[in-house]
Formats: structure tokens, C-alpha cells, sequence
């Protein structure tokens, strides 16, 4: 649910708690992300001052690089036992999928700043449906690990207080929507500590895409 959504969002934001998860990770060590990576200077740009104008409200996360998560893999294991588990045979079986569908490079849209009850975050629009081509095909190799439905976006950060909906709001109203768009010419697999919240992605593998 958005904070944009007056009818059914949330009716304030929920706060994060930066803790070790134990039961989550289960001694497990690495988790797996696919990603696009934020490169583009001036979106990167963008980025940092619109979380300096909500950083009262939200935790630093300078250590995780701006990115779009495109289909969460789970945690790294040798074979795939549990739901959350993730395969270096699944991870194989996805490259190939991509290869295959390996196209020109493109640019998504991005929309004005937006906030799940747990997040702010930038829209990333996709109205010709190619995130959606990658994650068909990275879903017929693994299941994805997803409690909710996926909104393609870029999050500017985690919330540290509580505020109403409303508050943040007018908060988010006084930021302007971005000029640019993203600019997408490599899909990464990506992988982060599990014990650190916003532990750095370290790529592991990439897809480059052909130039337009």
C-alpha cells in the first residue's frame, strides 16, 4: 500500500529496527538479488538530495548502492532446501533465460517520490512491460522470495521515526519529481551480508544488454 493512495494507504509510516534478524537468516550468510544498478550521475544525484530533505525521517543507508531490485533470489545455499534458499543451479538456469532474451539497452521513467509505510522511494514506471519480460524469465528458473506485489522502484531510504501520512505527505510534495529517467544497459546478480541491513551489494554476475 502507498502513502499516495488517500483511499487505502497506510496512516503512518512504520519504523525500522537495525538489529540482527537470526530467526530470519538462520545462520545463512549471503542473500541474492538481482538488480539494475543507478549509475547515471545525475540521477545519482537526484538521489542524495532528496535524502537529505527527508533525512530526519529516514536511516542512512551510505554503504548500499542506489539500485532498482529486479527479483529476489533468497539465500545463497549449496542445494535448495527451504522456500528462501537459492541455488548456484537456479542462478545458472537464470543466466541462460537472460541471455536469451538479451536486448537493447532502454530507459524507464521515473515518477515523483512516493512511500511505502516502511520506505520512501522513487516510481520507476514500466509501461512497455520489459522489467516484466526479465522477471518471467528469471521466475521460470526459481521462485521468487516476495511477500508482496512488485512496484519497480528505487528506495531512498528506511524510516528511523514515525510520521502520519499526512505529514509525510506535504513532505513529498515539496519535492520535485525527477527530470530523468534510468538508464539501463546491465542486469547484476548481487548478493549482501544477511546480518547488516544495509550491508554493500557485491556484484557477482552481469548481463550486459546490446546498445540500442
Amino acid at each position: 500500500m502507498l502513502i499516495s493512495d488517500l483511499k487505502h494507504g497506510p496512516s503512518e509510516t512504520v519504523v525500522a529496527e537495525l538489529h540482527d534478524y537470526p530467526e530470519w537468516h538462520r545462520q545463512r550468510q549471503r542473500y541474492g538479488v538481482w538488480i539494475i544498478p543507478v549509475n547515471d550521475s545525475p540521477l545519482l544525484d537526484y538521489i542524495e538530495a532528496t535524502q537529505r530533505q527527508l533525512a530526519d525521517l529516514l536511516h542512512p543507508s551510505q554503504q548500499r548502492q542506489p539500485h532498482l531490485t529486479l527479483f529476489v533470489c533468497g539465500f545463497e545455499q549449496p542445494v535448495h532446501v527451504a522456500d528462501d534458499d537459492f541455488s548456484p543451479t537456479q542462478l545458472h538456469d537464470q543466466i541462460e533465460s537472460l541471455q536469451r532474451l538479451r536486448g537493447a539497452t532502454c530507459s524507464l521513467a521515473l515518477g515523483a517520490p512516493d512511500s511505502f509505510a516502511t520506505a520512501a522511494f522513487i516510481p520507476v514506471m514500466d509501461p512497455s512491460a520489459q522489467l516484466t519480460l526479465w522477471r518471467n524469465a528469471l521466475e521460470g528458473a526459481a521462485n521468487e522470495v516476495r511477500q508482496a506485489v512488485y512496484v519497480p522502484h528505487i528506495t531512498l531510504g528506511l524510516y528511523k521515526r514515525k510520521a502520519t501520512a499526512d505529514e509525510l505527505r506535504q513532505r513529498l510534495r515539496e519535492i520535485d519529481a525527477p527530470s530523468m529517467s534510468l538508464r539501463i544497459s546491465q542486469l547484476h546478480y548481487a548478493t549482501y551480508d544477511a546480518r547488516l541491513h544495509f550491508g554493500p551489494l557485491e556484484t557477482q554476475q552481469v548481463i550486459s544488454l546490446e546498445c540500442a
